[in-house]
C-alpha cells in the first residue's frame, strides 16, 4: 500500500473531469446491462438486438475475450505497481512503467477494458451494448490523449522515447 488513493478523478469542469464523469456512468450502464441481460433476458428484445451475431460461437467468443481481458488487465494493473491511477494524479509523480505489458502497448489497461466491452457486445449483441463498445472506445481514447499528454510534461524526453519505441494500443 502506498496510501495514496489511486482514483483522482476530479469534481473539475475541464476534460479530464468531464471523462471522469463519462467513465462512472458507463460503468453504472455496463453494469446494469449484465444484470438485465443475466436476470431478465427477455427484456433483450427492448434492447434493439443484432440477430446475426446471435450465434453460439460468437457468444463463446465474447467470454473467452472477456475472460482474456479480465487477467490481461489485472496483469497489467499488477505490473504498475505503484504508479496505477483512475485519472491524472498531479499531486504524486510516479515513475514510467515501461516493463511487462507496458514494452508491446502504451495503455495495457485500457486495451483490456475496450477488449471487455468488445466481448460484452458478442455475449449480448444488441444496439445497447453496440452503443456502449463504440462509446467507450471513443472516451477510453480521449482519456489516453489526456493522461499521454500529462506523461510528456511529466516525463519529457523519456516518455518521448516511450513513445517512439511502443504503440499506443498494441
Amino acid at each position: 500500500m502506498t496510501g495514496i488513493n489511486p482514483i483522482v478523478f476530479k469534481a473539475s469542469d475541464d476534460a479530464h473531469g468531464f471523462i471522469g464523469r463519462v467513465f462512472k456512468l458507463m460503468f453504472v450502464l455496463v453494469v446494469l446491462l449484465i444484470l438485465v441481460s443475466s436476470f431478465l433476458p427477455a427484456a433483450n428484445r427492448f434492447a434493439g438486438p443484432i440477430t446475426w451475431l446471435e450465434l453460439r460461437t460468437v457468444q463463446w467468443l465474447g467470454i473467452a475475450l472477456l475472460l482474456v481481458s479480465l487477467i490481461w488487465t489485472a496483469i497489467a494493473q499488477y505490473q504498475m505497481g505503484q504508479s496505477w491511477r483512475i485519472g491524472i494524479d498531479r499531486d504524486h509523480r510516479s515513475p514510467l512503467v515501461e516493463k511487462g505489458l507496458f514494452k508491446f502497448s502504451r495503455n495495457p489497461i485500457y486495451v483490456g477494458l475496450v477488449a471487455t466491452l468488445l466481448g460484452l457486445f458478442l455475449v449480448v449483441p444488441n444496439a445497447l451494448t453496440l452503443l456502449v463498445f463504440v462509446l467507450g472506445f471513443v472516451v477510453i481514447s480521449i482519456q489516453v490523449r489526456l493522461e499521454e499528454s500529462f506523461l510528456l510534461e511529466s516525463h519529457g524526453a523519456a516518455y518521448t522515447e516511450y513513445q517512439r519505441r511502443v504503440r499506443r494500443w498494441l
